[in-house]
């Protein structure tokens, strides 16, 4: 659909209306105590809420006063770090051993487990012609709106759709968390088959297969991947999986669930938060970043010349003039990421066996430079450190997984976060959310229309 030139001037006239209409003095934030954001000027998040589901910690207490410390991240009461070195040192996907945790509240013994998994392989699968039908219909560059179409295309197969007992969200949830990979990679396809005229491959997932498997084995024309890469791929799943109450996208996801709505429209609404660059869409940028980096550095194996672009990338001189170093610096940890911390050897163990030895070491150089350039070129209240998507992005990239699916692929994690808190909305709470927003807007006479300039 495309509006003549006649009507894309008034369309251009209008906003200019609302640029002009629209306005609201900096200075009123202050003046009413409103915190942007809804985080003050250090910022803390405005709380909003109480959740059991996890915990982020990054600071403690030292002598009375508060000090950052290095990040913690909890899931239900244990240690994140724990449950990813149990699953190492076990050899096991843990994808669906931690869903269980986050939905359900404790940890799964093997016969629970077992029949987890067989619930969740039993709900991969899609409606009768839903592929053709609905993802093969209207391809998209944006996957993250053809998953979020696809959802939502999803509720009028569903004869319960309405109903918002716990059983029947937890039956949608699970299904939703087992077809998101499906949704995603499909969508990709399509996309790649009739936008850039590739082949067209839609594989069936295994029931045998873990998530990250399965994952690989749909997106790859072969679908053939080796044991490593489908381990690091399930670390990050699980590490995406859920980060407090306070994210965009969770958020979103209790307050739509608030106002009594389905669970379709419910985790449309997050997809359609987690989409916005401002929230998912960061390793895309990590990864372009890099790219601008080894292109245009010169000498990426010399500390001060990467120190220099970095300084020139935070002036808004190179890359997209945003001024950004991406996957540096977080909203609440200040000290390190944890998941960062986690996920980094196992991303240097998969770029050993991918021959990208040389990119790693470029990224863990700009990971101990970038904080010093930010700390010397702005003024900061906290330190800076590497986030979980400056490593992700390499992950993505030495899986050959395409940019167009990178968020999307953080929505197949973060959707298990999303159904817990949607669920324990529903149980825990019996109010909409319906924050207050101070009025300026001015007093005016009507004026009848003949008397109007």
């Amino acid at each position: 659909m495309s509006l003549r030139k006649e009507e894309l001037k008034t369309i251009e006239k209008y906003a200019g209306l609302v640029n002009n209409n629209d306005q609201v003095d900096k200075d009123l934030f202050a003046q009413f105590g409103v915190k942007r954001g809804l985080r003050d000027v250090n910022g803390k998040g405005v709380v909003t809420g109480i959740t059991n589901i996890s915990r982020v910690e990054s600071t403690e207490e030292v002598d009375g006063k508060m000090v950052p410390c290095a990040g913690k991240l909890y899931f239900r009461g244990y240690n994140v770090k724990d449950l990813a070195a149990g699953l190492k040192e076990s050899g096991r996907f843990g994808f669906e051993e931690i869903a269980y945790l986050l939905l359900f509240g404790e940890l799964p013994n093997c016969e629970q487990l077992k029949e987890f998994e067989g619930v969740l392989a039993s709900s991969r699968r899609l409606p009768t012609n839903f592929v053709r039908d609905v993802i093969l219909k209207a391809p998209s560059k944006d996957v993250m709106n053809s998953v979020t179409r696809s959802v939502l295309t999803l509720a009028s197969y569903d004869k319960e759709m309405s109903d918002t007992s716990v059983e029947n969200v937890l039956r949608q949830c699970i299904e939703l968390i087992a077809t998101l990979p499906m949704l995603a990679v499909y969508g990709y396809h399509a996309f790649n088959h009739y936008k850039r005229n590739k082949s067209l491959y839609i594989h069936r997932p295994s029931p045998k297969l873990s998530t990250s498997e399965n994952f690989l084995r749909m997106l790859r024309p072969n679908m053939h991947y080796t044991k490593l890469e489908a381990k690091v791929l399930d670390l990050l799943f699980i590490l995406h999986m859920e980060h407090g109450g306070g994210n965009n996208s969770t958020f979103t996801t209790r307050v739509v669930t608030s106002s009594g709505s389905d669970t379709y429209s419910t985790i449309a609404a997050a997809l359609s938060s987690l989409k916005g660059p401002k929230h998912g869409g960061a390793n895309i940028k990590v990864v372009q970043m890099f790219k601008d980096v080894k292109k245009n550095c010169g000498d990426v194996k010399d500390p001060e010349q990467v120190k220099d672009y970095l300084r020139k990338i935070l002036n808004k001189e190179t890359f997209d003039q945003k001024g950004l170093i991406y996957g540096m610096g977080h909203a609440i940890y200040s000290v390190s990421d944890p998941r960062a911390e986690i996920f980094k050897a196992e991303v240097k163990k998969l770029a050993i066996e991918k021959g990208r030895e040389e990119d790693f070491e470029l990224y863990s150089m700009i990971e101990q430079l970038a904080p010093e350039v930010i700390a010397e070129e702005r003024k900061i209240y906290k330190g800076v450190s590497a986030n979980v998507d400056f490593f992700s992005g390499l992950l993505y990239s030495m899986l050959d997984i395409p940019e167009e699916l990178y968020t999307p692929m953080f929505a197949i994690a973060r959707i298990v976060g999303w159904s817990a808190h949607r669920v324990e909305e529903l149980i825990a709470a019996d109010k909409i959310m319906r924050p207050a927003y101070v009025s300026v807007c001015p007093y005016n006479e009507y004026v009848s229309i003949d008397d109007r300039k």
